[in-house]
């Protein structure tokens, strides 16, 4: 029997850390990385150190593919079989990938309740939403308060990343709203955030080093966030955890946030934003509960 009479689904683009994952009793639906002939289970198959750096010593440039609505339909059924009665799936944004179509399309084919959510985001902005749905389950929340829970950090969230290169988002075709950044493709490094209504990625700004970038986007996060109210902030990087682990010091030294994690980027994000990049994800409880 699962853990929860309400099954809780995602995609690997969340990154929530293992640890997070088994004690909130959450099913990750992996996405692929798809390298010449062979196809690679995000996280499963491949881990982030493996991918990083195959990433810099390979010329082809990978490929990525959401998972097929059979593919939702089997994790669905699985839960089912586990005794779950109703199923909440929250995917990354519907503007980056077709996961969600996916789900909603495995959805129609099963006659089970199944609701599923367009965080319109990805990586912890994604798993921030699934973390929340996930608490809002162990105080005894329905299917309903847990959507809610997770809507609720969206309409919170703060969402820049940092780009060491533009090469790999624009290989990618992840590149959104922020187009008007190839111009210099080879000269700049970008900063782009994630519209939390639209969940396109947009472009932020353009700067030339590495260490301005790093200090634009501190700035710009925490330009978006009411921080007299507990937050809860990821840093997530592109094998660069001491430039993580820096930047985490200095929000705890800053803001002692409420809830401060580290991680590595998944593969498959990790094909879009490549090598050194570093994204903070966060958002500020609501401080009208």
């Amino acid at each position: 029997m699962t853990e929860h009479c309400i099954a809780l689904i995602t995609d690997s683009t969340c990154d929530i850390p293992r640890n997070l994952i088994e004690r909130y009793d959450i099913t990750v639906v992996p996405m692929h990385v798809i390298w010449g002939d062979k196809t690679f289970r995000d996280r499963v198959d491949m881990a982030p150190k493996t991918f990083y750096r195959r990433l810099t010593e390979e010329p082809e440039c990978p490929t990525t593919a959401h998972p097929t609505p059979e593919g939702f339909l089997a994790t669905y059924e699985k839960a089912i079989r586990a005794g779950a009665e109703e199923i909440v799936v929250i995917a990354i944004s519907s503007e980056q990938s077709g996961a969600f179509q996916s789900a909603s399309q495995a959805r129609s084919m099963i006659d089970h309740p199944v609701q599923v959510f367009d965080s319109k985001s990805n990586t912890m902005g994604l798993g921030w939403q699934v973390l929340a749905a996930a608490r809002a389950r162990e105080r005894g929340g329905d299917a309903s308060k847990m959507i809610e829970a997770a809507d609720g950090v969206r309409q919170h969230l703060a969402h820049y990343v940092f780009l060491d290169t533009m090469e790999y988002l624009h290989k990618g075709g992840r590149i959104g709203g922020a187009t008007r950044l190839i111009g210099s493709l080879l000269d700049i490094k970008p900063l782009v955030y994630v519209d939390r209504d639209t969940g396109r990625v947009e472009a932020a700004g353009r700067v030339r080093s590495r260490r301005r970038g790093l200090s634009t986007l501190y700035d710009r996060f925490f330009q978006e966030l009411n921080t007299r109210y507990p937050m809860h902030i990821a840093v997530m990087h592109g094998d660069a955890q001491q430039d993580a682990e820096r930047i985490a010091e200095q929000i705890e030294r800053a803001y002692a946030p409420a809830e401060l994690l580290i991680d590595i980027t998944g593969p498959v994000l990790g094909v879009h934003t490549g090598p050194g990049a570093i994204a903070l994800c966060g958002y500020t409880e609501d401080q009208r509960k």
